[in-house]
């Protein structure tokens, strides 16, 4: 930066008493100057000072000050008093706890003695403090609180975020659960008693469908059925086909799905966009410096001991993600045209090996579903239940299996890359995620197949019906089993890991101090693995809940479990992972995928309500041409006023000044989004600009101490 001469001269020319004694300093001068305080408090980051709270002397004014720098006294008191006469609360001042708590003492003194004011700032100060009451209370309801912060000290932000993400999911299946028991039980029971199954009606174009098995039942064939779905679970409200075909009920039923994908919608946007907030404010590099980590990350207000370490603990997390990805990015930066074609050549192979793993994966869980039916008919399955009830679980057994052997594979592969820790756990959670979502659509793939004849409705077991009614007179039932099924495995997989893996191994590692010990080693929590398995199981409810009701007081039940599971497992069995990532991370992506798992449910949950016919013997839309079907017929017996407003939601006058409308918001949104981006960038510069003033007077302060022979 160039040198100023004029700046020089009228700034710094006359100020060679500034860093005196104070003696030295009342003798008179021969060429009387401005002092330092007066010339530090015209610079722009004076103002900063205010930070420091009321009633603080300026940069350098000495106890006994000046007449010469009273001047300086006096603006900086003026500013303190329009700061203690701003309307906005305490909690809104640049001021340390104690000056805000102060003043806040001083404002309900003043209100005691000269009243409230008037009526507006009374109505907006106990609106203001009801919104605040509520966010507090809000958040005091919020369950498992302490143990959330106690995971985040110990273990990281990226542990803790699959805990938060877990008591997220836990509040949707709940809501969905209040939802259902609202909209489709209490209806079900207020129009009186269901009736039974149905029975054999060979008159039927569409065949029987008897779900109750006759004769006698043994414990085996108990245990099969309460594993799979079948027999007396098949006939309940736990599924589709056992609620009446009733008008008021249908509507219900059907509103109470697409409720639940509206507020689910909603939460998990909501989230996303909390989470992207503090994404783009991580990434931006100004509150991931190493200064705002050591001199602005504390917080002041912790009370006692155990909150102190533990902040402490976050704050050490946090340093050392930014000092594992500046090596990283400090090591690209230095690499060589010929290194980096050898980085992207391995990346290129080892993408390779992933999609042929994933091939693989899908065939099997593919071939599973397919000749699941055929080895279900052999007489030896028929003769063996535990043989049986294995060929039934069959594509959850696959499914389960490629989930639990190929993310361990990924987690190999994803260092070789050469990303940061960060980016290597957004390609784990990509490639787990897909596995996982991929394999849960092979499998509704291959029942459609079995459902609809492959999509050929004039093949000879569709033709009649619509559907395969001969091997799925209650196809709607079946799918319901399915995702019955994969909840139930996925539970008893994760209790079998728990107690057949990780205490064993933690137990081997303790006891065994030597080379067994050392062979078994520590074992670490892995977010990507845990985090996916939460998104896939949700998943699975999407998909299963409109066929089976009861599915997310279930999935409640087992995340209830599943917390406590994990949580006794993290502290009893694992240690603090040895490489962090940001909660940036996580606070986006995570709400991300479970968005992509709630779009990929939602296909063919529409498709099953718009295209394919529903099943004549059983459910609530039994008699329809296809499940939709009910609305508009309910619709024709509402008054004449009610439908017209109805069709009329539905035509081009509403749908084009809508679009228009919403155009118009989404330009100005843009626009005033731009507009905030080259402010930022404005802000940027001046602030560059400031550091460099301020780096320009500090050498010139030194330059001028060094010559001064007083000094």
């Amino acid at each position: 930066m160039e040198e100023n001469p004029t700046l020089e001269s009228e700034a710094w020319g006359s100020s060679r008493g500034w860093l005196a004694p104070r003696e030295a300093r009342g003798a008179p001068c021969p060429s009387p100057g401005p002092s330092l305080s007066s010339v530090l408090n015209e610079l722009p980051s004076a103002a900063t000072l205010r930070y420091r709270g009321p009633g603080v002397l300026p940069w350098g004014v000495p106890e006994e000050e000046e007449e010469a720098g009273g001047r300086s006294r006096k603006a900086f008191t003026e500013v303190t008093q329009a700061e203690l006469q701003d309307p906005h609360p305490s909690r809104e001042l640049p001021w340390p706890m104690q000056a805000r708590r102060a003043h806040r003492q001083r404002n309900a003194r003043d209100q005691v003695i000269y009243g409230s004011g008037t009526r507006t700032d009374q109505w907006a100060r106990l609106l203001r403090r009801s919104k605040e009451k509520t966010k507090e209370g809000l958040q005091s309801l919020q369950p498992w609180s302490w143990t959330l912060k106690r995971i985040g000290g110990q273990f990281g932000a990226g542990t803790e975020s699959y805990f938060s993400l877990l008591r997220f999911l836990l509040l949707l299946n709940v809501l969905a659960s209040v939802l259902m028991a609202c909209m489709t039980l209490l209806p079900t029971w207020l129009g009186g008693a269901p009736p039974g199954p149905p029975g054999s009606n060979t008159s039927s174009p569409c065949g029987s469908y008897n779900p109750h098995p006759q004769g006698l039942v043994t414990f085996a064939t108990q245990l099969f059925n309460l594993l799979s779905g079948e027999g007396y679970l098949e006939w309940s409200p736990l599924f589709y086909g056992f609620y009446p075909p009733r008008p008021r009920l249908a509507v219900t039923y059907l509103c109470w799905a697409f409720a639940v994908g509206l507020i689910c919608l909603l939460l998990i946007l909501h989230r996303s966009v909390s989470g992207l907030k503090q994404t783009l404010l991580a990434e931006s590099g100004d509150l991931t410096s190493y200064s705002h980590r050591v001199f602005s990350a504390w917080n002041f207000g912790l009370c006692g001991d155990v909150h102190v370490r533990l902040r402490q603990r976050i704050i050490l997390y946090e340093l050392q993600v930014e000092l594992e990805e500046t090596v990283v990015r400090r090591q690209a930066a230095v690499r060589t045209l010929g290194q980096e074609a050898r980085v992207w050549l391995v990346r290129v192979l080892l993408n390779l090996l992933v999609i042929a793993l994933l091939g693989g994966a899908f065939y099997g869980i593919y071939w599973a579903t397919e000749n699941t039916v055929a080895l279900q008919e052999k007489p030896l399955v028929q003769q063996l239940p535990l043989l049986k009830l294995g060929v039934n679980y069959l594509p959850s057994i696959f499914i389960a299996g490629v989930n639990f052997v190929l993310p361990p594979v990924f987690k190999l592969i994803a260092p070789l890359e050469g990303y940061t820790r960060s980016l290597q756990i957004v390609f784990i959670l990509l490639r787990t995620v897909f596995l996982r979502l991929a394999s849960l659509v092979v499998l509704l793939f291959s029942l459609w197949k079995q459902i609809t004849c492959g999509g050929d409705s004039e093949a000879k077991d569709c033709k009649t019906c619509g559907y395969n009614y001969k091997e799925l007179p209650c196809w709607e039932t079946v799918l319901g089993q399915e995702m019955y099924k994969l909840l139930l495995f996925d539970l008893l997989t994760a209790l079998a890991v728990a107690l057949l893996i990780q205490f064993p191994r933690k137990l081997l590692c303790g006891l065994c101090p030597g080379a067994l010990g050392r062979l078994a080693g520590t074992q670490e929590f892995q977010v990507p693995d845990e985090v996916l398995g939460l998104i896939y199981a949700q998943t699975v409810v999407w998909v299963g809940s409109f066929f089976c009701p009861l599915l997310p007081l279930l999935n409640t039940v087992k995340f209830l479990l599943l917390f406590y599971l994990k949580k006794l497992t993290l502290f009893s069995t694992c240690s603090p992972a040895a490489r962090t990532f940001r909660a940036s991370t996580a606070n986006f992506f995570f709400p991300l995928v479970l968005l992509l798992g709630l779009a990929i449910s939602s296909v063919p949950l529409l498709y099953s309500i718009f295209l394919i016919p529903p099943s004549k013997p059983c459910g609530p839309f039994r008699g329809q041409s296809s499940i939709w079907a009910q609305i508009p017929e309910s619709i024709s017996s509402l008054p004449e006023t009610t439908q017209n407003f109805l069709f009329f939601l539905g035509t081009q006058a509403f749908a084009a000044p809508l679009l228009l409308i919403s155009s118009i918001l989404m330009a100005y949104t843009v626009a005033r989004a731009n507009s905030y981006g080259r402010l930022i960038s404005e802000l940027k510069r001046q602030r560059e600009t400031e550091a460099q003033n301020k780096v320009f007077l500090a050498r010139r302060a030194v330059a001028l101490t060094s010559t001064e022979p007083a000094l």
